[in-house]
């Protein structure tokens, strides 16, 4: 009898390691949240407004929500993209040291470039753009390596060209108006191993979708894979190329002007919220 009590301890023991085990296990694949932010408020611990001029872009970043560009109200951020009517001098530069012209188009741009930056793991945003898609629009949700040299430069090491690894770049969401309605873009940069020479084509994709709905658009580091989802499910993956990107990297929305395609009024994108997960 006591050989049989001892005999089923024992076996009780055995499942219930093996049963902690595999939930440690399961614990352990699970995503956890490091980084969440709703837009109750514009929060300064988690963004800074970024200022700068790249790929010829029509519009002047503007800081400090000037002209209502970052509006933060009912739980949304709204970037946005004005025509303000009036040619204003604009001081953005390129990392060249070149001023932007003089534009009446103003818009809004946020980093958490020295705020919030994660290796690898999982960013993901909720978001919609306002209305019908039009020439011109150019909004998007994308990261960006840490040590990327381009304004603002607030630290020592960030002294990297685009697109060379410290300095690579994931769009997770970006959306053409010039190519109509419906779709977005997501995928890497490949970088051509020299400064400034970066792939934009070769290594996306196009995804079909309602771009007035709110949409969860993501990208997450699987094994050696990035994989980019659309409400969770998998749109696209770059095979082999995660650990071509290494670096701690942070997390910008932006609306930009990419053509001289007139526009009237406002562009706005609206985001519900930004989170960055991680695993064990």
């Amino acid at each position: 009898m006591i050989k049989n009590i001892f005999k089923c301890g024992i076996v009780s023991l055995i499942c219930i390691s093996i049963f902690y085990g595999f939930s440690s296990i399961l614990d352990d694949d699970e995503w956890k949240v490091d980084f969440f932010d709703d837009f109750e408020t514009f929060d300064h611990n988690n963004w800074q407004d970024q200022r700068i001029w790249v790929n010829n872009e029509k519009q002047c970043y503007v800081p400090d929500n000037q002209y209502n560009t970052r509006e933060v109200s009912d739980g949304t951020l709204k970037i946005k993209l004005i025509n303000i009517e009036d040619n204003i001098v604009c001081d953005n530069m390129d990392k060249y040291g070149n001023q932007h012209p003089k534009t009446p188009y103003v818009a809004g741009r946020i980093a958490s470039k020295n705020r919030k930056e994660f290796i690898k793991g999982k960013w993901t945003a909720r978001l919609r753009i306002h209305g019908e898609s039009q020439a011109s629009m150019f909004p998007a949700w994308w990261i960006l390596g840490a040590q990327n040299n381009e304004p603002p430069v607030q630290e020592p090491n960030e002294n990297i060209c685009w697109p060379l690894t410290g300095s690579g770049e994931i769009d997770i969401f970006e959306h053409h108006g010039d190519f109509g309605d419906g779709h977005y873009t997501t995928g890497a940069i490949k970088s051509l191993g020299e400064c400034d020479k970066g792939d934009w084509w070769s290594l996306r994709t196009s995804v079909n979708t309602s771009l007035s709905d709110f949409n969860e658009y993501s990208v997450e580091w699987q094994d050696s894979d990035l994989v980019y989802r659309l409400n969770g499910e998998e749109v696209y993956r770059n095979e082999g190329l995660g650990d071509n990107y290494p670096e701690p990297m942070f997390a910008i929305l932006n609306f930009a002007k990419i053509t001289d395609t007139p526009m009237k009024g406002e562009w706005v994108m609206e985001v519900d919220w930004v989170k960055h997960e991680f695993r064990n």
